[in-house]
């Protein structure tokens, strides 16, 4: 019996699989182990293939369409669903292979090799950015509880601690100063560690074309645009500017029954560290437009009437459809550009 579906629970030594033929009756139930997975599938005549986008799920895939296959990745949120009863990895990979067939399924984009390196520096610098807010924090708390007080800002920081430990007015203990000394050399490696990948990517931006169109947009610097177009892959697998807009998690919830819709808060769902950029971002160009004393513009007339918080996520979601008009159509951005009628 010729197999046409496969659903695979992917674990770190054990692989569930799960065959269906065409006409959706079970064929293949079996366990591999991570040294027969390529070889078992090598075997195998090209049939669809799905899996759930968690950890290693994009390199299995990419190794799976060099054997012929096609190969889908799915959210897990998607495949919860089809689980029809208790946990474990036959019935995963089973839910897997019915949630793959589905037609008004939504998939995600296999990212390449170059997209996951570029990815792994951005959320490399962010864990030392946080590390070094960390290690910050934990100097000026330290600090404060012999009445010394830093003025706020993480460029202070480096410049008053030095001339506190130097000061002997201060009657520091010779044991904290040292243990002072041995924190701020800590938060001095962060910055250096930061500052690195910074440049790396930065030297990435700088040779992408599309991640160069996407930081001309007001509230998108190299930053951003980076990690837009590397997380992003080929726009085109969002069908228009509002979906993606929704996987970055910048449009509201809504529930409804009787013909009756109800919108509640921005929904927060996908990509946190994305969703930041654009909103910090838009924060940047609202605050941009103020000193320039724009009146007639749409930013101006939204800031005028909400909330500063709700105009950065308003911008945000603009900014988002403006990604992926830009992504989707190759087209370079232009100011004060208006669609037809």
């Amino acid at each position: 019996m010729k197999i046409t579906t496969i659903g695979i629970d992917l674990a770190k030594s054990v692989f569930q699989v799960h065959g269906v033929d065409v006409r959706g009756k079970a064929v293949l139930r079996k366990q591999l182990k991570r040294s027969q997975f390529l070889l078992f599938f090598s075997n195998l005549p090209p049939c669809l293939i799905g899996m759930e986008a968690c950890g290693s799920a994009h390199h299995w895939a990419r190794k799976l369409q060099g054997l012929g296959h096609t190969v889908k990745l799915i959210a897990p949120q998607y495949v919860k669903p089809y689980v029809k009863t208790n946990k474990n990895d036959a019935a995963d990979a089973e839910a897997i292979c019915e949630a793959v067939a589905r037609p008004s399924m939504r998939f995600v984009a296999i990212k390449t090799v170059e997209q996951q390196a570029v990815l792994s520096e951005h959320r490399v610098r962010q864990a030392f950015v946080q590390a070094r807010t960390a290690q910050a924090n934990q100097i000026r708390g330290l600090l404060a509880e012999f009445g010394l007080a830093i003025p706020k800002g993480i460029a202070n920081l480096p410049k008053q601690v030095p001339l506190i430990l130097e000061n002997p007015a201060y009657e520091l203990p010779a044991v904290f100063r040292e243990l002072m000394g041995g924190l701020l050399a800590h938060f001095h490696e962060l910055d250096c560690q930061v500052d690195a990948l910074g440049a790396r990517i930065m030297a990435w931006h700088r040779d992408s074309a599309a991640s160069r169109k996407l930081a001309q947009i007001p509230g998108i610097g190299p930053l951003g645009a980076s990690a837009l177009v590397s997380a992003i892959g080929d726009a085109k697998t969002f069908k228009n500017g509002r979906q993606l807009a929704a996987w970055l998690g910048l449009v509201p919830r809504h529930q409804g029954t009787g013909g009756k819709q109800t919108l509640l808060g921005i929904s927060k769902r996908g990509d946190v560290y994305l969703r930041t950029l654009l909103i910090h971002g838009a924060r940047s160009a609202i605050l941009a437009a103020q000193r320039r004393s724009e009146t007639d513009s749409w930013l101006a007339k939204l800031v005028k009437r909400r909330n500063p918080n709700v105009a950065a996520v308003a911008l945000a979601n603009k900014n988002a459809r403006t990604v992926w008009a830009l992504l989707a159509h190759d087209r370079e951005f232009q100011s004060g550009y208006a669609a037809a009628a």
